[in-house]
């Protein structure tokens, strides 16, 4: 901008594009809460099924959200429009008045082309140099004030549209300053970590761990530090600071708060991953191919090494981590010799590149998978992808003593390798003993794949219905664990994981309890799917919910899920406004009977597994299944309802009278509420600590907790049925235990512990 052009300026265009923006941003805003309020919100209660349900209701829940980031993009333009226009307009003012006073001292100013000059009038006495030069300079200033202005908010402007190839951006800005401050910021945080490891001080490790902590969230300032600081030197920087021979003052002064430093900057490129500008495209594509090469020809210390410590937290973009994973376990494949030995290994003199003190850092798989658990939608396609097929050079072959049966190699895919086959190499936490954070983060990412959502959190309203290659996952896992049990009962700090896919996958698993296949349109009825379906095989569910039972937290998170679930079942089928083409078709007993059939098998196969873990050689605590029980609970009761296999919710109408308080305001909230209260009822204090006694205990709890869930569901929809349904969940109970046991009797003769009868 010259001088011309900041005198001369019409600011009334401008004027009328923050008018436009103004009004847009009030419509924008009605339509993203029409689309909360009004589309997802129809779209959470309605009762979804097959390719809608996987993918309409996805979408639907998609564009909604791009309506909330439409909104808060426009924001984040009309603020800089209007901070741009309001500061050019002081500028010109003060463009105007400069000259003004200029021209009471007898000095003019005179334009010619794209520069100007002061000049004293000819009449003028007592003008001096000096006076000239001041208001020449003073000028200059505020043309260069505006030009920066100017420069500064296209720059912020096009940094937010670029984002986003399509769509919109997140990215919120109160003002040019603030999009100006992200950009400079970066670039400065940028320019330090560029520096040699042996250059750097403490206080630039100061100023990088707080400048990545106060905007590790800010799309415009990530995407801008990846960029400038470049794959291969954010490779760099990372092996050379965690590297004490580089840099001993560092080091030393600030190896307590590595871990920070990793953190910030984890979450920092975590947040540039989702740019979609052609910069960060190749940064993503840069950094993949990196991965499988040494940082430099001294080092060895390969690229996947250093990237997978700095993926631990965030949620990085799906397509980034699709062919990141794709290209790292190209490269485990040769590492690993096709399976036969472990792929990574700690070298003494190695940097500890992860700072966190569960493992050195030295296998990527550790932080990769742990990138999955964060970002779900990832996972399950990288789990289903071939590993090793037929005709690659491995030792992994069929086992069986039929001689019909196929014997050669066979086919692997990520999961079947890294859950059954892989050589984990042996790493020791900071306190000397066996890690457990590479099999641990294994189970988190196959939680968050096979669920849809993070690891550690529960479903909500807004999670999507499972699709065809999450359900494949979760047969595959189940299949996994009913072949070899040890896979998971040797590490048992996986089972909380699994059961939580299992507590998600209920429909799918009360339907094998039923042996009910998919033409099976009565049973479909009763446990009614949205999304794709989990074929799960009766052996499977047996073995399978045996094994993860021997756990606590596994046992807890089936357990109360199931009772839930029975409970909503029964709150969805007794209700009367229930569309006759969804209704089971056996009438009010049956219905009762065979939901607390399933659901006492599930209980039942359970505490199996449980008794096996108290009474067997594991020796567990039971109080430690008590407590894990009583805690489950408490997550629960807050969401009661979503997640389980009806739209999101089986939440027909709340439970009338003084029963319903708090949150617990379904059927399934007051069970949980009044029933676990205290994990087991008043009368079953004290616990047996024979099979017999176990299993009577076990049986007696589930009969009460059956006939509480019906009494509720026909009290809050007035049934006539409400005398008779105990006697009902009794016997459905009741032969619900008997099918546990001949059950596991049947599909687990190779468990130790003694079945009841």
């Amino acid at each position: 901008m010259d001088f011309e052009d900041l005198h001369s300026a019409n600011f009334k265009p401008l004027d009328d594009t923050v008018s436009d923006w103004t009004s847009m941003l009030t419509k924008l805003q009605q339509l993203a809460a029409d689309a909360k309020d009004g589309l997802v919100g129809k779209a959470n209660k309605a009762n979804w099924a097959g390719y809608n349900a996987a993918v309409s209701r996805q979408f639907i829940a998609k564009t909604a959200g791009e309506f909330s980031d439409a909104h808060t993009q426009a924001t984040s333009i009309l603020n800089i429009l209007r901070d741009t226009r309001d500061e050019l307009k002081t500028q010109q003012r003060l463009l105007k008045e400069a000259i003004e006073r200029g021209r009471t001292k007898q000095l003019t100013v005179t334009v010619s082309g794209k520069s100007f000059k002061v000049d004293a009038n000819p009449e003028a006495k007592d003008v001096t140099q000096k006076d000239i030069d001041g208001l020449r300079d003073e000028l200059q200033g505020i043309v260069n004030k505006a030009s920066e202005i100017d420069n500064s908010a296209a720059t912020t402007l096009q940094a937010l549209v670029d984002l986003t190839d399509y769509g919109f951006s997140e990215a919120k800005y109160k003002d040019r300053d603030a999009a100006a401050a992200a950009l400079k910021e970066a670039e400065e945080l940028a320019k330090l970590a560029k520096k040699k490891p042996e250059d750097l001080t403490p206080s630039d490790f100061d100023r990088l761990n707080a400048g990545l902590q106060k905007r590790s969230g800010d799309p415009l300032f990530a995407e801008r530090f990846a960029e400038q600081l470049g794959p291969k030197g954010t490779l760099e920087f990372w092996a050379g600071i965690t590297d004490m021979s580089r840099n001993y003052d560092v080091y030393h002064d600030r190896r307590e708060q590595y871990d920070d430093l990793q953190k910030n900057l984890s979450l920092t490129l975590a947040t540039a991953s989702h740019a979609d500008t052609p910069e960060m495209s190749k940064w993503k594509y840069d950094m993949a191919d990196l991965g499988g090469q040494p940082l430099n020809k001294h080092s060895g210390v390969f690229g996947f090494q250093v990237m997978s410590n700095l993926m631990r937290w965030g949620d990085f973009d799906d397509g980034f981590l699709q062919d990141y994973g794709a290209k790292l376990m190209q490269v485990e494949k040769t590492r690993s010799d096709n399976g036969r030995q472990p792929a990574w290994q700690h070298l003494p003199a190695a940097p500890e590149l992860n700072r966190t003190g569960t493992d050195s850092g030295s296998d990527p798989l550790v932080g990769f998978l742990k990138a999955l658990s964060n970002s779900p939608g990832a996972g399950a396609d990288f789990f289903n992808q071939q590993f090793l097929s037929k005709d690659d050079d491995h030792e992994f072959t069929y086992d069986s003593d039929d001689e019909n049966e196929y014997k050669g190699r066979k086919e692997l895919s990520n999961f079947q390798y890294l859950f059954e086959e892989r050589h984990w190499p042996p790493e020791v936490d900071s306190k000397g003993e066996d890690s457990i954070e590479g099999r641990n983060n294994l189970a988190l990412a196959l939680e968050a794949a096979a669920t849809g959502h993070r690891a550690g959190e529960m479903p909500t309203a807004d999670t999507p219905a499972h699709n065809a290659a999450q359900a494949r996952l979760v047969e595959d896992i189940f299949a996994s664990v009913s072949e070899v049990p040890k896979r998971l009962t040797d590490h048992g700090f996986m089972s909380d994981s699994l059961g939580q896919i299992a507590s998600e996958y209920l429909p799918d698993i009360n339907r094998a309890t039923a042996d009910a296949d998919e033409k099976n349109k009565s049973v479909s009825k009763l446990f009614p799917i949205t999304g794709a379906v989990a074929d799960l095989d009766h052996a499977s569910v047996t073995r399978f919910l045996v094994t993860v039972g021997q756990n606590p937290e596994g046992y807890a998170t089936i357990e109360v899920g199931q009772k839930a679930y029975m409970a909503n079942l029964m709150d969805y089928h007794l209700n009367p406004e229930l569309p006759a083409n969804q209704r089971y078709d056996h009438g009010a007993e049956n219905t009762i009977r065979e939901i607390s059939r399933r659901s006492a098998e599930v209980g039942g196969t359970l505490a199996i597994g449980r008794q096996e873990a108290v009474l067997g050689e594991a020796k567990e605590a039971d109080a430690d299944f008590e407590l894990a029980v009583n805690q489950r609970k408490s997550a629960l009761s807050g969401i009661i309802g979503t997640g389980v296999g009806i739209g999101t919710s089986f939440i027909a109408s709340p439970v009338v009278g003084a029963a319903v308080g708090g949150a617990a305001g379904t059927v399934s909230g007051v069970l949980l509420e009044q029933v676990f209260k205290d994990s087991e009822p008043e009368n079953l204090k004290n616990r047996g600590s024979t099979v017999g006694q176990l299993w009577e205990d076990s049986k007696e709890r589930n009969i009460l907790l059956s006939a509480e869930a019906a009494r509720l569901a026909t009290a809050a929809h007035k049934s006539p049925d409400m005398a008779r349904v105990e006697e009902w969940t009794r016997l459905g109970t009741a032969d619900g235990f008997n099918d546990a046991s001949t059950s596991v009797r049947r599909m687990a003769d190779d468990l130790e512990t003694e079945i009841p009868t």
